[in-house]
């Protein structure tokens, strides 16, 4: 019988506040006390995106190791894929505390971080320690006070490219200030072509092109999303993750932390997310491959993002309430969906919503 460690200790670490239990969880992490996950391969789970052949789907979204300093713990925990940062050129403390609020009765979590990382160097130093196999993604952004947001994103991906599989480019994070502005569509062509040519720059020198991905917000118009779509297909980019932490707040949030500022994610996101998500399959024709990211908690509901448009998924809010043996209970369970559902393999279950 396996022993699911997080439903003895889950409960005294959400007895602290939230970004301090993160803080030890990620401590622990890295002291090795967390025990590896046994390791199961799943065929059917298997599958090749940008380039990338992924052991299973379920990735580990940004946000939770912002300095890449437990890659190697968090990959033996049966991720297919982890996705360190969001990191900044420059160090930056983000916002003041208390800044990230759980809501235990929605399942879900608000915060309003600010970026709050080490830098890009320091980032690059914990990624050249890293001996665990594994993809490794690096989320990137540009600095709270910075004048050239293209300069910051160049200067963070030419750093990170030869140490990180993918990288992803982030312009959707509610708590940078115009950060979201980024996602217009002259702004947004622009940054593409700059981002693009950096990394050409950097696959003529490494002689290995690496995909760059674009993550959006769930708060988009209509229009917002056939611009995005438009300006993504224009510059070839490699994919979009959808979709970050949103604004909004649905009606029927229940605890006392459902105003505080900053975005909010976990269960009550899944819905928008994955209305988003299905969206931006059905306006690119599937032409583009994304990441299916908001209020994943279940093997049921990764399986309703792939089949919204999802190539892959991430998940991080719901590790605070179930801990990391809900990667092994997602993963089996698409296994019997796609069984179930007489699907050879999980790239046939993409978009057949």
């Amino acid at each position: 019988m396996r022993m699911d460690y997080y439903s003895l200790i889950g409960p005294l670490i959400r007895l602290l506040p939230a970004e301090t239990a993160h803080e030890a969880a990620l401590r622990a992490l890295k002291l090795g006390v967390v025990p590896a996950a046994l390791t199961t391969a799943y065929p059917t789970l298997q599958s090749e995106c940008f380039g990338l052949s992924f052991k299973n789907p379920v990735g580990l979204a940004a946000g939770f190791d912002k300095n890449a300093e437990g890659l190697d713990a968090l990959l033996l925990q049966g991720f297919g894929f982890v996705e360190a940062g969001t990191v900044t050129p420059l160090p930056q403390s983000g916002n003041p505390r208390p800044r990230m609020f759980r809501l235990n009765e929605d399942q879900a979590v608000i915060n309003r971080l600010g970026f709050n990382n080490q830098g890009v160097h320091a980032f690059v130093s914990n990624l050249q320690k890293r001996k665990q196999a594994g993809i490794v993604g690096a989320n990137i952004s540009k600095n709270k006070d910075s004048l050239d947001a293209v300069y910051d994103y160049a200067t963070s991906l030419e750093a990170v490219y030869a140490h990180v599989d993918y990288i992803t480019v982030n312009i959707s994070s509610p708590n940078t200030v115009g950060l979201r502005d980024l996602q217009q569509k002259q702004a947004l062509s622009a940054l593409m072509q700059a981002v693009g040519k950096k990394r050409d720059e950097m696959a003529g020198k490494s002689g290995k092109r690496k995909p760059v991905l674009y993550k959006i917000a769930p708060d988009l118009t209509a229009q917002d999303k056939e611009d995005i779509v438009e300006v993504a297909l224009a510059h070839h980019i490699d994919g979009l993750i959808v979709t970050n932490t949103t604004i909004t707040r649905p009606s029927n949030l229940q605890n006392i932390h459902r105003n505080e500022r900053g975005g909010l994610s976990g269960k009550p996101l899944f819905v928008l997310s994955t209305e988003t998500l299905r969206d931006i399959y059905r306006i690119s024709q599937g032409k583009i491959p994304l990441i299916g990211v908001g209020g994943i908690a279940s093997a049921e509901e990764a399986y309703l993002k792939i089949k919204a448009g999802a190539s892959l998924v991430q998940l991080y809010t719901a590790l605070v309430y179930q801990g990391f043996d809900l990667i092994r209970r997602i993963n089996e369970g698409l296994v019997q969906m796609l069984e179930r559902d007489g699907v050879k393999s999980i790239a046939e279950a993409v978009g057949k919503e």
